[in-house]
């Protein structure tokens, strides 16, 4: 069963950027989808972002034109850049199978502030 180890959250300002890791331990080829989640204070996890085999990807209408997935085979790692942050960012990302769910990782906390 693959598990997944997320990194790279932080505090950033309103506007900056980060880019978080989503590194698998074992391959994640044959993984068709590839979704990044968030989890803000008090609220259950969102999908919002999310990447197929081919390249597809999706994101949350309130990500969209700011974030972008990625991934990476041969280093069994998915990428979420993150731009133009906003305090609305802040939460716990967390990378996992939307449409095979395995076991969460412990996330990667993010915090947007001035």
């Amino acid at each position: 069963q693959v598990q997944f180890v997320e990194s790279g959250g932080g505090l950033v300002q309103p506007g900056g950027s980060l880019r978080l890791s989503c590194a698998a331990s074992r391959s994640i080829t044959r993984i068709y989808t590839m979704g990044w989640y968030r989890q803000a204070p008090g609220q259950q996890r969102e999908l919002v972002a999310r990447i197929t085999s081919s390249g597809t990807t999706n994101y949350a209408d309130s990500v969209k034109d700011r974030f972008t997935v990625s991934r990476d085979n041969a280093k069994n790692t998915v990428y979420l850049q993150m731009a133009s942050l906003k305090s609305e960012d802040t939460g716990v990302y967390y990378c996992n199978d939307p449409i095979i769910t395995m076991p969460w990782g412990q996330g990667t906390q993010v915090i947007v502030s001035s």
